[in-house]
């Protein structure tokens, strides 16, 4: 698996200052917040955030996030595809392989939204698929479709492209109706990516974004997910994603110092050594 932290985490900091200051914490993959690039990217070439990614030796593994695609109408409709169409292109010119998509489908559905839902998934996997972009949907637990892994599991295999996965936010899988045996419902094709974050001591009916914490250091521990994904031959990226306003106040350099060693220890992974090589637990 590859170890990787989600720039949201930093989310009061600029780009250039978050991937410097985890890089100096040996974290070598991140996971793009795209409200980061695009404000970095203001008057300038797509080649300038390549070049600030070579030149701390990160590599970006996907951008967060898309939403509004799956039952909005309208003219909003059409803005959201056209943002989305411009997230493709960034993510095809800057090497970025994966795009997450928002399971953003609130309050009543009629079948007619339903329907509208299934088409755009199948059109934005069309369309990703030709950017060379793997969308990755995430269901969203307070959402009214998909809310749980069993629904965005049938949802992906009836759209039944390789260009669409799933992105497990273990947050959103423990506050919301999945189940644990949802996980075998699993597989190393269709998940895109995996989202870390653990909860305060709170219920979890009342848990917010507010309450997402560092993974292990709350009452919710991934320690059963990271098994299964181990079991199953799982390797692609684990990103740690907190959208905590306390931890915006950590300062990168030592929040990514401190995540990246956590998130390696979990994944029982050897840490990377102040110069850059492996040693030993």
């Amino acid at each position: 698996m590859k170890p990787a932290l989600a720039t949201v985490c930093s989310l009061d900091s600029p780009l250039e200052t978050i991937l410097e200051d985890y890089a100096a914490g040996q974290c070598r993959a991140v996971e793009l917040w795209l409200g980061h690039v695009e404000r970095f990217l203001e008057g300038k070439p797509v080649a300038a955030l390549t070049d600030l990614l070579a030149q701390h030796g990160t590599e970006p593994v996907a951008a967060t996030f898309q939403g509004g695609l799956l039952t909005s109408q309208g003219e909003a409709r059409r803005e959201h595809w056209s943002h989305f169409e411009q997230r493709l292109a960034l993510c095809q010119a800057a090497g970025i392989p994966a795009l997450v998509v928002a399971g953003d489908a609130h309050g009543p559905l009629s079948p007619q939204d339903l329907g509208r839902l299934s088409v755009s998934l199948v059109e934005a996997a069309r369309r990703a698929a030709d950017a060379g972009v793997k969308l990755a949907l995430e269901f969203d637990a307070r959402a009214s479709f998909p809310n749980n892994l069993q629904s965005t599991v049938a949802l992906i295999e009836d759209v039944g492209l390789p260009s669409l996965g799933i992105c497990l936010d273990w947050f959103q899988f423990t506050v919301g109706p999945s189940k644990p045996l949802d996980l075998h419902l699993l597989t190393a094709e269709t998940l895109a990516l995996v989202q870390l974050s653990d909860i305060a001591d709170v219920p979890r009916e009342m848990a917010s974004d507010a309450d997402r914490i560092l993974p292990g250091e709350g009452c919710s521990p991934p320690q059963e997910l990271i098994g299964l994904l181990k079991a199953m031959g799982y390797a692609g990226p684990v990103s740690i994603e907190t959208h905590n306003p306390q931890l915006w106040r950590v300062p990168p350099r030592q929040f990514g110092e401190i995540a990246i060693t956590a998130l390696r220890r979990l994944l029982g992974q050897a840490e990377m050594g102040p110069d850059g090589g492996v040693q030993a637990e």
